[in-house]
């Protein structure tokens, strides 16, 4: 299906995941911070098929470094066919309330590197003329809760950003397909009950790569949850407030 998957976050279960389903005979390149240490993730790819896997450095946080890690890709690689961005952090909800700079941490990192990272990328994939983006926001941004407001007011402004890009990209060849998923039960949320509707990363990766084939472009997982927070977006304000996670 694509000769060249990058993903942004090389780490990330879901990442990883829907990776392992593109994989076949395909080359993957797998950028995250200490890239060294990607062994178990690269072994699974080859695995699942990959015909070659490569691992680059990459800091979702440092801004400046963006640009050259994305050319040097496209340099050694030829292509980008998938760019799979997939980098993100949960941080702590109570600690955010007392502490700004752990509020601000959390939405560089979900909110300000991920609009860096994909003008970057659009502008890239525009020049080259074709190509796909998958971003994944959250149903946490659908509607901000004050159970994780921090959080999910950074996937708010994901959402709405990625929304728009998308849009500006209609026509230019180049795609984006917008993932909301609910509660995922995985490493970032060990420890933590369950939401309703919760799913798993092989879930989340088997709706995204279903809808990568089907030509959707906005996927919530599970399906249920688009009619459900049709509903829930309009609940009066003093209920929502009462909202558990």
């Amino acid at each position: 299906m694509a000769r060249t998957v990058l993903v942004l976050g090389g780490r990330s279960e879901i990442g990883l995941a829907v990776a392992k389903r593109l994989a076949d005979g395909a080359t993957v390149v797998l950028a995250a911070r200490r890239n060294g240490e990607l062994d178990a993730e690269e072994e699974q790819l080859r695995a699942a098929g990959a015909g070659a896997v490569d691992r680059v450095e990459f800091d979702a946080d440092d801004l400046d470094s963006h640009r050259g890690v994305l050319l040097d890709v496209v340099r050694r690689h030829g292509r980008l066919d998938v760019v799979v961005v997939a980098f993100g952090i949960l941080g702590d909800q109570a600690r955010a309330e007392r502490d700004p700079a752990h509020a601000v941490e959390i939405v560089h990192t979900d909110y300000v590197a991920h609009v860096a990272v994909l003008l970057h990328l659009a502008a890239i994939l525009r020049e080259q003329g074709s190509g796909t983006i998958v971003v994944f926001s959250s149903v946490a941004g659908a509607r901000v809760r004050k159970a994780n407001f921090v959080y999910g007011s950074a996937k708010a402004g994901l959402d709405g950003f990625a929304s728009g890009l998308a849009d500006s990209l209609h026509g230019s060849g180049v795609r984006l397909v917008l993932v909301r998923p609910g509660f995922v039960i995985g490493r970032m949320t060990a420890g933590m009950k369950p939401a309703p509707f919760s799913s798993t990363p092989d879930q989340v990766a088997d709706a995204t790569v279903a809808a990568l084939r089907s030509g959707r472009d906005e996927v919530w997982v599970p399906a249920v949850l688009r009619p459900v927070f049709a509903v829930l977006r309009h609940a009066p304000r003093a209920l929502w407030r009462r909202m558990p996670r």
